[in-house]
């Protein structure tokens, strides 16, 4: 918003600093001042006014009185102050009367009449102030009009009183279909939410906005009828965008304006156009105004003041602050002081609104930086998120991709995965109303569907969202489904809640797809989780699929795993069964992980056994066996790593082989044996030795055969 130098100093009788100055003291203060113009013989401030301060600020007075309270240099120039002489012999209330519809949407409206005046050019001075502010004069009336507007913040309007029919002004909404013409020849087609100033035949101005051309004032005027109105700010910007309309007036009805401030500019115009335009300012003044809005008293606490600031200032110095920036001070008691805060000050409200004023006129710079005093106590630990986060970044290390899914599942999944919906039982939702001799009992129960596994929501709105979800599983392929068109290697994983019916309804799982690779790659991401997370005595045993449920199981029959800590199952790990790859057209195996969180959490520990590197070289033998197919690796695994002692420091199963070469019904496992002893590089006879023993304890087994 630009304000001119030149008129601010108008205001004062001392001198105001430089421009450059001034313009710095402005910034320092409150507002941002984004640049200064030199005009002819006068300097334009650009400054950009913050919107709290719009009801008081978007004026050369409002400005003014800032830069009073700043360098506490006293106003010479009031406008609140000026009077007005009144032609007895002639009465407003004769030439025009005005009817308000919404006091909701007009909560004030002015309006004067002055007559004999002589329209023509404005004198230099007024049409200098009009151009460094950046409007185009018109003639002496329009012009006074401007003026006031930048002077004080209040918009007016002017209309030529004998083009007002019916000598009366109707504030109202429009009626639909009716149209106006604004001053800049735009027309607009108006409704019923636009508010309109009109006649008793038609609209003459869009309120608060622009007027309309046929009241416009011209060389023949004689009578003019001023307009000063406080508008509803919310309705003003509704229609403003509506109409794609922005104007002087619009900007500052917009951020709220004082109710009070319309007789203050009202009678400023009139005495203007009495002064430059010759007229007479006829007796009285037309005002609506059915609910006064009255200053607000505010108490406010000297202790409060200085705690909040961090410094001590005095009362004296307090009060001196408050009266500057134009607040009166109602009374001063022990240790706190009552403020009246005028109406314009809309951005007052609370103490601390208070405070702030203080401290900014003060100056922040006598503030003195202190480090705050505080104790800073530790949140308590949650632990769900603690094992939650930390089981994320353990996969995400290991190159997995986290997956955020609905909690739905679609209908033509649950079909897919086997999920029976043929034992359905509606429960429904309905109020149980019971008679006076059953106690008046009244229940409500869940609206579910409800079958083995799966809940279904009522009144879904689409198929897509008919089921909650009972695993993260389907969803996990339904990704790899999607992405397996671009990459032929996909790790993905997801934590998070699935539903059954029963008790708890809710789950927290983690699960995991791997596209493109092996069961034992899959194997070794959970026994690294499981490890990083300090999970002891985890085993994997085989998982038997029975008739019943082998032709919907989503786990391959032959390569998949119960995952367990003692005796008791957390997990699966396994491929997908042929079946839903086929049905779900995915080309390629995909190993999946399901593992109870809430169980995995309870075998999580953070404490860790740490045992020293040992300096002695390894040695590694393979060796490999034929069980039969029932056999677990788990069974081997123990009879290995019983007879090896301490010397066989680790066994890994590298290759399980299943083919029309070996003998019907038994399967070839081979191992890693991994001797290391702590104190001693270990001979060939030590290593040869362990390994017999060991081959002669698996062979104790006649179905076992060590393969040589």
């Amino acid at each position: 918003m630009k304000f001119s130098y030149n008129w601010l100093q108008s205001f004062f009788k001392r001198k105001l600093p430089i421009p450059q100055k001034l313009a710095e003291i402005i910034h320092m203060s409150v507002f941002e001042v984004e640049g200064i113009e030199r005009t002819g013989n006068d300097f334009v401030l650009d400054i950009k006014v913050l919107p709290n301060r719009g009801s008081d600020c978007f004026s050369h007075a409002g400005l003014a009185r800032e830069i009073s309270a700043i360098k506490n240099l006293p106003l010479t120039f009031e406008i609140e102050k000026l009077k007005i002489t009144e032609d007895k012999t002639s009465k407003t209330k004769d030439l025009v009367s005005v009817e308000v519809k919404s006091k909701v949407a007009c909560p004030r409206y002015n309006a004067r009449v002055v007559i004999d005046v002589k329209v023509g050019p404005s004198p230099k001075w007024l049409r200098e102030r009009l151009e460094v502010c950046g409007l185009r004069p018109i003639n002496n009336i329009v012009d006074i009009a401007n003026y006031v507007m930048l002077e004080t913040g209040q918009p007016l309007h002017v209309f030529d009183a004998e083009k007002i029919t019916g000598k009366k002004l109707v504030v109202r909404y429009a009626k639909k279909g009716e149209k106006i013409v604004t001053l800049d020849e735009e027309k607009y087609d108006l409704d019923s939410e636009v508010l309109v100033i009109a006649d008793s035949e038609k609209p003459l101005a869009l309120a608060g906005i622009k007027g309309g051309k046929g009241p416009g004032i011209d060389s023949k005027t004689k009578t003019v009828v001023l307009e000063a109105a406080n508008f509803n700010p919310q309705l003003i910007r509704t229609t403003s965008q509506k109409i794609d309309l922005k104007t002087d007036a619009s900007l500052r009805f917009e951020y709220g304006l004082d109710p009070n401030l319309t007789n203050i500019a009202i009678n400023r115009a009139a005495g203007l156009i009495q002064e430059i335009a010759g007229g007479k300012i006829c007796q009285g003044l037309v005002d609506f105004y059915p609910k006064k809005v009255l200053p607000q008293k505010i108490k406010l606490e000297v202790e409060y003041v200085n705690t909040l600031l961090g410094v001590k200032i005095s009362t004296a110095e307090i009060k001196n602050i408050l009266t500057r920036l134009g607040l009166k001070i109602a009374r001063t008691g022990a240790g706190d002081i009552d403020v009246v805060v005028p109406t314009r000050r809309r951005d007052l409200v609370l103490p601390e609104d208070l405070i702030e004023e203080v401290g900014r006129i003060f100056g922040y710079e006598k503030i003195p930086a202190k480090f705050p005093l505080a104790s800073l106590a530790p949140p308590e630990r949650n632990l769900d998120i603690f094992w939650e986060n930390a089981a994320k970044n353990i996969l995400k290390e290991a190159g997995f991709v986290e997956v955020y899914n609905d909690s739905f599942l679609a209908e033509e999944v649950v079909k897919v995965f086997g999920y029976n919906e043929q034992d359905a039982r509606y429960i429904g939702r309905r109020t149980a109303r019971y008679s006076e001799q059953d106690a008046r009992y009244i229940g409500r129960r869940t609206a579910r569907y409800k079958t083995n596994e799966l809940v279904e929501t009522l009144n879904p709105p689409s198929s897509d969202f008919r089921f909650l979800r009972p695993s993260l599983l389907p969803n996990l392929l339904k990704n790899i489904q999607t992405n397996s068109r671009n990459f032929s290697r996909i790790h993905i994983f997801e934590l998070g809640k699935v539903f059954k019916e029963g008790k708890p309804m809710e789950k927290l799982m983690l699960s995991g797809a791997i596209l493109g690779n092996s069961f034992y790659e899959a194997k070794g991401v959970v026994d690294t989780l499981f490890s990083r997370l300090g999970l002891t005595g985890v085993w994997y045993d085989e998982y038997r699929a029975t008739p019943e449920n082998s032709k919907v199981s989503l786990w391959h029959a032959k390569k998949s795993a119960e995952i367990k800590a003692g005796d008791q199952e957390f997990g699966f790990l396994g491929e997908v069964s042929p079946r839903i790859l086929s049905e779900m057209k995915i080309s390629q195996p995909v190993v999946l992980f399901d593992i109870d969180f809430a169980k995995l959490q309870k075998f999580a520990s953070e404490e860790y056994e740490y045992r020293p590197i040992s300096k002695y070289p390894s040695a590694v033998v393979d060796i490999a066996i034929l069980v039969p197919l029932e056999v677990k690796v788990e069974e081997v695994l123990n009879v290995m790593e019983t007879a090896g002692g301490e010397i066989l420091a680790d066994t890994e199963l590298f290759d399980i082989y299943e083919g029309e070469q070996l003998p019907q019904g038994k399967k070839n496992l081979a191992f890693h044996l991994i001797f290391q002893a702590s104190d001693r590089t270990l001979s060939s006879k030590e290593i040869d030795d362990i390994c017999g023993k060991i081959i002669k304890n698996l062979e104790q087994n006649p179905e076992w055969e060590v393969r040589k």
